[in-house]
């Protein structure tokens, strides 16, 4: 396969799971910013958000003297253009980039990557959003199934299918981690078990918020069948290899399809891939807690993007995004 065309399916999965888990991300602080809390407390909130994605500096450019509000943040994260990470942005990307390898894919592919864009233009023209913030991020999330079913069910099993498969689960990967380690920081306190009686409440609906925010509410209510508890919800999120956006279950997913573009065992990527995998696929909850979750989480954003750096040069044409 040409690296150019590798490169476009490649970008095209990344940007449409980016927008996904964009969407995700936004709907957990508006569902947050429901409860009764402080305003500092909420404006960490919406501060957190912008962390996640390094968007911060590129928010305070574009609204100097502004105090963080979710009305700017849900309109920066949304809308802007101007703003690579935004929905509006990652669904414009990834119908560009499915429509440079038009070829490459199914006609329902291609339709479904269209309409995506098209629909959004019409949702934002016409006030869906502000109107229900959280309905709208629910379509995003169904487009962004709806865009994985299609290309489960009606592509080729060959190498563009498995470029496709990897942009998404590194991409997952990295979202996943970036929320867990954010999201774990602004409760920290209840790893040091300070929080207090009447938290609990609070607490409860904080940690069934990060989990649905991951479609693992449900899951966590299976596997545990206890009450919600940070550390089990970090083991759920970073090590349960069943887990469709747990980490381990990510980096199960690129390790399968390297192995299915690649021909040589023993390249850097893969080397790279596996060692990372491994590291996770033999660790215990309690010691990563006990020497740092942020340290831990960081170090493994370092290793994917490393991974997807070294993709890029073995595979695809020089990485421009």
């Amino acid at each position: 396969m040409l690296s150019r065309t590798a490169d476009h399916l490649f970008w095209m999965s990344r940007y449409t799971e980016r927008a996904e888990n964009t969407a995700r991300m936004l709907d957990v602080n508006y569902q947050t910013s429901l409860l009764p809390q402080s305003n500092a407390v909420a404006q960490a909130g919406w501060q957190g958000l912008l962390s996640i994605s390094e968007l911060k500096p590129a928010y305070e450019a574009k609204y100097p003297g502004h105090s963080i509000n979710p009305t700017d943040v849900m309109d920066f994260m949304v809308r802007d253009e101007q703003n690579p990470s935004s929905i509006i942005s990652c669904l414009q990307n990834a119908r560009e980039n499915a429509r440079a390898v038009r070829g490459s894919l199914t006609t329902e592919v291609w339709e479904t990557q269209n309409q995506t864009y098209l629909e959004v233009l019409r949702m934002l023209q016409s006030g869906d959003f502000e109107r229900e913030p959280a309905q709208f991020f629910e379509w995003v999330k169904f487009r962004s199934h709806l865009s994985r079913g299609v290309t489960q069910g009606t592509m080729l099993q060959d190498e563009a299918f498995h470029f496709l498969q990897l942009g998404t689960f590194l991409e997952r990967a990295d979202n996943t981690a970036r929320l867990v380690d954010v999201k774990f920081h602004a409760v920290q306190s209840d790893f040091m078990g300070l929080a207090e009686e009447k938290d609990q409440e609070y607490d409860f609906y904080h940690w069934s918020a990060i989990l649905r925010s991951v479609s693992g509410f449900e899951v966590y209510r299976k596997v545990y069948r206890d009450v919600i508890r940070p550390e089990r919800v970090a083991e759920l999120l970073i090590l349960r290899p069943d887990m469709p956006r747990s980490l381990l279950g990510c980096l199960n997913e690129v390790m399968r399809n390297l192995a299915m573009v690649s021909s040589d065992p023993a390249s850097e990527t893969r080397r790279r891939a596996g060692k990372l995998r491994a590291d996770l696929q033999y660790s215990q909850i309690d010691e990563i807690l006990a020497t740092g979750l942020h340290a831990f989480l960081t170090q493994f954003l370092d290793r994917v993007n490393e991974i997807g750096a070294h993709i890029s040069r073995e595979f695809l044409v020089p990485s421009t995004h």
